[in-house]
């Protein structure tokens, strides 16, 4: 079936659902990873972490029983996690799908009691940088050369306590 947000670029994907993932999404990860990163991981990298206990994941669909058009992984350690990756189907993005599933998955991570959590991204990502300020991330600190010659900007958001 086809959608208005697969013709008009700027409509809003329609009733995305946000679910915890598990090892079953290891290929349709591995898939948009290589969509959107020049070096993607592969579906036994992501068997391996989606069966870990301390990694913590989310997909996204267009809608219940849809396609995985998204993903965030995380790996928590202690009061701390560090967001490993996300990853928004190419042409899906800007249409506020990677917040919602952020959104969603920090709320699990207070649940959680993750206090202080982490993420790197590439400095000329200014979409993403741009989404992580806006959720409270903060640059701490810089990686030289980390991403292929480009810098990695860390950055840090301090979750509430519930």
């Amino acid at each position: 079936m086809i959608e208005l947000s697969d013709l008009l670029p700027w409509w809003p994907a329609s009733n995305p659902v946000v679910e915890e993932a598990d090892s079953a999404d290891a290929e349709s990860f591995a898939g948009l990873h290589a969509a959107c990163f020049s070096q993607g991981w592969g579906p036994d990298e992501f068997a391996s972490m989606l069966s870990d206990r301390a990694i913590v994941a989310h997909r996204i669909r267009r809608r219940v029983e849809g396609e995985i058009i998204g993903f965030v992984v995380s790996r928590k350690a202690a009061d701390e996690a560090e967001i490993l990756s996300v990853a928004i189907a190419p042409r899906l993005r800007g249409r506020g799908l990677a917040r919602r599933l952020l959104v969603d998955h920090m709320a699990l991570l207070v649940k959680l009691r993750v206090r202080q959590l982490f993420l790197e991204v590439e400095e000329g990502n200014q979409a993403a940088i741009t989404l992580y300020k806006r959720l409270g991330f903060g640059e701490i600190g810089r990686r030289k050369g980390y991403y292929a010659g480009v810098d990695a900007i860390t950055m840090r958001n301090s979750l509430p306590e519930i």
